[in-house]
């Protein structure tokens, strides 16, 4: 289950949709998402799990996350994050799997440069979430 910390921006700023970020978000289990999984071979799949994400214009704070947990991450293999505003891929991140399935992204969505705020992300974007697993009859 992919869980995201947004909780510091619900308090400060209204509605988002996300795989978790900066400010620190959570995101519910109504937030919506898709998950599809595609077959590599007998022993693993490719899972990828697709979301929504928003963030503010009056956002206050620096930093935002995504974070999750894999059932039956296949070893070696890390996750890959797409962010995509307007159809168009604007950021990539590649993040290990911790020994116990979780994984974590932190990343800057605002920074000061000489006085002057910078909103590195601002708006609506979707989130994929690539993940190696490996298959089960449930999973496929």
């Amino acid at each position: 289950m992919i869980k995201l910390e947004l909780n510091e921006i619900k308090k400060l700023s209204g509605v988002f949709t996300i795989l978790g970020i900066c400010m620190l978000f959570t995101v519910p289990q109504s937030f919506a998402h898709e998950t599809n999984v595609f077959p590599i071979n007998d022993e693993i799949a490719l899972e990828k799990t697709t979301l929504t994400m928003n963030i503010p214009k009056d956002n206050q704070l620096p930093w935002a996350f995504v974070e999750g947990k894999i059932e039956n991450p296949a070893e070696n293999y890390p996750i890959i994050i797409q962010f995509l505003k307007n159809d168009e891929l604007v950021h990539v991140a590649q993040v290990e799997v911790k020994n116990d399935g979780d994984y974590e992204y932190k990343f800057r969505v605002r920074t000061v440069d000489e006085g002057r705020i910078i909103n590195i992300f601002e708006g609506d974007y979707t989130v994929k979430i690539f993940k190696v697993v490996y298959s089960t009859l449930e999973s496929i």
